[in-house]
């Protein structure tokens, strides 16, 4: 059976309509699938940040893709995963609302390193949501073959997905077809957003994920899950021709914020410095980025202290 047969096979989709398509596609799946990976190579262009660590993404972060017939608003979402810490469902609930109000679920996993427990879950949300769903198995350029064959076949028994298709996300092998199959379970609809929109990310919101994707890149196992960013000031002056940044990262204890300075400040000068270098590339400014750390107590484990973050739903 080839390739083309395997991710087609399920959907009986008549062609494309020359009339204009739009519509909400939520990107769910496992923690570290590569679902924002995918999320920024649809785009061109990066919108969601990227670790190797999982639980990176926190909220819903929107993509906008544009074409001539169509219009698809992406969001990308939180791992699916269990936990009882506040945070952790905070997470999970940010990726149950996305699929609340959206046209097409795209379900990701890791083909390479599956999460049967993970995926159960998700089916049962995805049974819940009562949307069409197309699976997509990425990273397959980490397995065989004839591992594959029996992958799909046992999806196909679980659920009654639009279509599988397998990908390698990471170099963008798969996606067109991916593309394709969303675009012909779109409904007829008007364009969202200006066809020059990629995300409707605030400047303020994209400069504390970038920040706190040089943390998660940066530190070690433990400090990243317990730190936060809150960008505090956000302006521009035009004599000077310089945007000022003041962001806060907050972590959960004193030894944690003694690692985040480092000796001397060295390590969040070094943060910084990477985060200032690529904020400059895609406000296209000089910046002025003034980092402080700050404790705020077990902050991960108190629903109020997540709530004055911004990362819970309610």
């Amino acid at each position: 059976m080839s390739e083309k047969e395997l991710t087609h096979e399920s959907t009986n989709n008549s062609d494309i309509k020359s009339s204009f398509r739009s519509g909400f596609v939520a990107i769910v799946g496992a923690p570290n699938v590569g679902k924002s990976t995918m999320l920024n190579q649809f785009l061109g262009e990066k919108v969601a940040i990227i670790t190797p660590k999982p639980q990176t993404t926190r909220t819903q972060i929107r993509g906008i893709l544009t074409r001539d017939n169509f219009q698809i608003v992406f969001v990308d979402t939180p791992g699916i995963h269990s936990s009882k810490k506040a945070l952790n469902k905070a997470l999970v609930e940010w990726a149950e609302y996305a699929l609340k109000d959206v046209d097409v679920i795209v379900f990701v996993i890791d083909a390479s390193r599956r999460e049967k427990a993970y995926e159960e879950q998700t089916l049962k949300l995805l049974k819940e949501a009562n949307r069409p769903v197309i699976c997509v198995l990425n990273k397959v350029d980490k397995i065989s073959k004839p591992e594959l064959l029996p992958m799909i076949d046992e999806l196909k028994e679980k659920y009654p997905f639009k279509a599988i298709i397998p990908v390698a996300a990471k170099y963008g092998d798969g996606l067109d077809i991916v593309l394709s199959e969303i675009v012909k379970l779109l409904p007829e609809g008007p364009k969202y957003y200006d066809e020059t929109t990629t995300t409707d990310q605030s400047p303020e919101q994209i400069a504390s994920e970038i920040i706190r994707e040089k943390v998660f890149m940066l530190a070690g196992k433990e400090v990243p899950y317990s730190t936060a960013v809150d960008v505090e000031e956000f302006y521009y002056d035009e004599e000077r021709r310089l945007l000022t940044i003041r962001a806060i990262i907050y972590v959960e204890r004193p030894s944690q914020k003694g690692i985040m300075i480092g000796k001397q400040g060295r390590f969040l000068k070094q943060i910084g410095k990477m985060a200032r270098e690529e904020l400059e590339a895609i406000f296209g400014k000089r910046i002025y980025l003034d980092l402080w750390v700050k404790v705020l107590k077990d902050w991960s484990k108190d629903e109020r202290a997540i709530k004055r973050l911004g990362l819970s739903v309610r």
